[in-house]
């Protein structure tokens, strides 16, 4: 199933079908394609109608085929337009009810019996029971008009046994093959909703790590820009942190919209520049690599969103006065002599593992080796 979605083809040999499940035909496809499935079907009443017409002309009892007639093709018209939808007591009173038609309309038409008409009683079975149960009374049909020909006529009726065979034989292949397509779409549509949850899931990832950061570092900056004017002093700095404010927040603006359309990318290289600035302006000494030229180049947007996320928690959270960032070719790793760990993982640490998880990666967090708070991003 895997293989047919990612492909775009519908490969339904690896779709199992229970033989005891109740078939269960969604409406899907198109609406006008349905209809002539089922007029093409509902058509082949005409092969009882002639056949009662032909019955009546050789003296056989309108009063009596008449109305079996109706009520037998009326019945099988239903199995098609309505049954599908009924409950399974109800399938099987109908399957029943147009066997015993199927049998009165033999019984009536005389000399004219073909055991053939009793295709549209097994047709109706296949349609509405389990596979199991279908081809049983597939094949008791069968037997059975073998049988009942040779005691009643001496003779098998070759004609009509080998209608009601073809019959019963087209008919589970083809409601196997409607049951699998049946399957197929209602895999279709929860991959399309397991899609959307993913893109929901990746698009609310994605907006923390760039908020959460983005917005840290623009408080830090705002809070250090207003102590800087109520002491009345260092105007210039504070004109300064005002500027990087206002390029912080030009600079989220546009990673939220290229995180909406799909198109951001965080290099590590980047990650420490804005992490040595976020440290700086929290008053929070960083002792940050000056080079990521050993990380494998594959891993440096994994790493990147780890460094933002471990960096932000520092900034918000910790209350240290120093943070250390090491990083080797798979691995980076965060260490501050703050307070310590924070009771609960959080909504950017989960977002973290799952991201990470999708490139077989592991996160450990837990107190650093003097105390504070140590968290590192492994990749295998």
């Amino acid at each position: 199933m895997s293989s047919a979605a990612s492909n775009g083809h519908d490969d339904l040999s690896d779709v199992a079908v229970d033989s005891r499940e109740w078939p269960v035909f969604p409406r899907t496809g198109a609406k006008g394609a349905r209809r002539w499935d089922w007029m093409i079907s509902s058509l082949l009443v005409v092969w009882l109608v002639s056949g009662t017409v032909e019955t009546v002309r050789a003296g056989g009892s309108p009063a009596l085929l008449i109305p079996l007639t109706i009520a037998y093709g009326g019945g099988y018209l239903l199995v098609w337009w309505v049954a599908p939808r009924w409950s399974p007591a109800y399938r099987v009173l109908m399957v029943a009810l147009l066997f015993v038609l199927g049998i009165g309309y033999l019984l009536a038409s005389g000399s004219n019996r073909s055991f053939g008409y009793l295709a549209y009683a097994v047709a109706a079975a296949v349609m509405l029971l389990p596979l199991a149960a279908s081809r049983a009374i597939v094949v008791l049909t069968i037997a059975s008009a073998m049988g009942f020909g040779l005691a009643a006529d001496g003779q098998i009726d070759d004609q009509g046994t080998v209608v009601v065979a073809l019959v019963g034989l087209l008919a589970l292949t083809t409601s196997r093959m409607a049951r699998l397509v049946g399957k197929l779409a209602v895999a279709r549509s929860e991959i399309r909703t397991l899609a959307v949850a993913h893109e929901r899931a990746r698009l609310a990832r994605d907006l923390h790590d760039v908020l959460g950061h983005s917005l840290t570092a623009i408080t830090v900056k705002a809070s250090l820009t207003r102590r800087l004017l109520e002491s009345g002093r260092r105007v210039e700095d504070a004109l300064a942190e005002v500027r990087d404010v206002e390029n912080l927040a030009r600079t989220t603006l546009g990673e939220v919209r290229a995180t909406v359309a799909g198109q951001r990318r965080m290099t590590l290289v980047e990650e420490l520049a804005a992490a040595r600035a976020a440290l700086r302006a929290a008053g929070i000494d960083a002792d940050l690599p000056t080079s990521t030229d050993d990380v494998d180049t594959r891993l440096d947007e994994p790493l990147a969103y780890v460094l933002r996320e471990g960096v932000t928690n520092v900034v918000r959270h910790s209350r240290a006065r120093r943070c250390i960032v090491r990083v080797g070719r798979r691995w980076l790793e965060i260490v501050d002599d703050g307070v310590g760990p924070v009771n609960g993982a959080g909504n950017g640490l989960t977002g973290l593992s799952e991201r990470l998880a999708a490139v077989e990666g592991t996160i450990e967090t837990g107190p650093g080796p003097t105390g504070g708070f140590r968290l590192k991003a492994e990749i295998r």
